[in-house]
């Protein structure tokens, strides 16, 4: 897929979260090839880089490039015994409403409830405590589109 982002964001491998458009792009010209295809709360990241410049009010330096962009790789803390390399299975967001040093693996940013995910790695045993003392594993996961 290709967007427009910024020209300082513009890096091969540089990971970014989509948080929905800002009011200006409602009328810009390049709408349609820069937000229009991201999904709001969505993890991206950069896989190719191209050379066109565009202005853009928005961005750092008042300037866009176009880039190939995929849906990142997420990791992801689960208390799942079923849960293997190469499994699919649907999110749910696990029951916790603690604030702890790994809420936001347990609630990762581009992962939505009911999303349909593969496991790419199973990164064994979490070495961190669980305050709800659940045994936890460290996935790092794809989509299944």
């Amino acid at each position: 897929m290709i967007t427009l982002i910024g020209k300082d964001l513009a890096k091969k491998g540089q990971e970014f979260v989509f948080l929905g458009p800002a009011g200006e792009c409602e009328n810009c010209r390049f709408k349609a090839s820069c937000v229009d295809n991201l999904e709001k709360n969505r993890k991206y990241v950069v896989t190719d880089v191209k050379d066109n410049e565009q202005k853009c009010p928005i961005h750092s330096g008042g300037l866009v490039i176009p880039v190939e962009i995929d849906r990142a790789k997420i990791d992801l803390l689960t208390d799942s015994k079923s849960i293997f390399e190469g499994s699919t299975f649907t999110y749910n967001a696990p029951n916790c409403d603690e604030k702890c040093d790994f809420h936001d693996l347990c609630f990762p940013d581009g992962l939505v409830e009911n999303d349909k995910c593969i496991v790419l790695e199973n990164n064994g045993k979490h070495v961190g405590e669980c305050k709800k003392s659940y045994k936890l594993n460290k996935l790092t996961l794809g989509f299944v589109i």
